[in-house]
């Protein structure tokens, strides 16, 4: 009897959709196409959360021009179009990969080899000039700093 009782509460764990049955679409291919559509779609309000999943005033009008469209008979890329064209492309949760949208994606890459090729003229030019101020040393000036770095590497060991 536990093991039933654990069983439906896992059962009812899942995620409920947020679709009310006022909006669902008596035609099953339409419904179905609607909910694959506003899976893919961002609730303006709940930030990442689709709208099919969100409980929001907005997120609902959005099903609900989802659903009209594809009534009107609109394919998907259409409805998709007109959502982004009214909501913009912050709308989208996968955005595209295209157009301004490219140098976001290019942006982390393309600093971090920025930061590399910094770092490494950086360390370049500081041996370069370590070892340039070891060239105006005098002769005795070096033999007497090559003492001074025997002694201390000998009373480190």
């Amino acid at each position: 009897m536990k093991r039933l009782v654990l069983l439906l509460c896992f059962a009812l764990a899942f995620p409920a959709y947020a679709v009310q049955p006022d909006e669902v679409l008596s035609d099953p291919v339409l419904e179905e196409r609607a909910r694959d559509l506003s899976k893919g779609l961002r609730c303006l309000v709940c930030r990442n959360e689709s709208i099919d999943d969100s409980n929001a005033p907005l997120a609902r009008d959005l099903r609900l021009l989802v659903r009209e469209r594809l009534v009107e008979g609109d394919s998907d890329e259409q409805v998709i179009d007109f959502v982004v064209d009214r909501y913009g492309e912050y709308v989208l949760l996968q955005p595209k990969l295209g157009g301004s949208n490219l140098l976001l994606w290019a942006a982390g890459p393309l600093m971090l080899l920025i930061a590399a090729g910094i770092g490494a003229n950086y360390l370049r030019r500081r041996a370069k000039a370590t070892d340039e101020a070891h060239d105006d040393l005098s002769v005795e000036e070096k033999a007497r700093l090559d003492d001074i770095m025997r002694e201390s590497v000998s009373k480190d060991t």
